[in-house]
């Protein structure tokens, strides 16, 4: 269950069709967790879904997602980045496999403390979605245009 809610947080990621809510409107279940998690932050919106809640929060500087199930599970944390902050080792990879492609979207997921990379690439053609551990970028998905 919590792999096909992954999946579900990362499409509705790409595809960003949403319900704003104001905070009033998120459940206590994700309240509390949210604020004994992220203490100092900062709600600057959120977007309930059918199986997860998403928070776009303000946090040192920076602008993250949490995605919450109903119960108040943290599920996974987001964060925008740019291809500079990746690691060298998958920038010089990116660079050298998809260098006649554009980079559209890139973020890092982090959930239960491991790190992953997506990064939406496209050219002419195809558009695609590649994600990386660390150590190489695998196909996530792939659409021609």
């Amino acid at each position: 269950m919590k792999q096909s809610i992954i999946v579900t947080v990362l499409l509705t990621i790409f595809t960003s069709y949403s319900f704003a809510s104001t905070t009033a409107d998120i459940n206590s279940s994700i309240k509390t967790s949210f604020h004994q998690e992220f203490q100092n932050a900062q709600i600057l919106s959120t977007e309930t879904y059918q199986t997860f809640t998403k928070l776009t929060f303000r946090m040192n500087d920076a602008v993250l997602s949490a995605f919450y199930a109903e119960n108040g599970e943290l599920l996974a944390v987001t964060r925008n980045i740019l291809s500079s902050q990746l690691p060298l080792n998958l920038l010089t990879n990116l660079r050298k496999r998809f260098g006649n492609y554009w980079i559209t979207d890139l973020f890092e997921f982090d959930r239960d403390s491991q790190n992953c990379y997506y990064v939406s690439i496209e050219n002419a053609d195809t558009k695609m979605t590649l994600r990386s551990t660390g150590e190489g970028w695998q196909l996530y998905s792939s659409v021609k245009k």
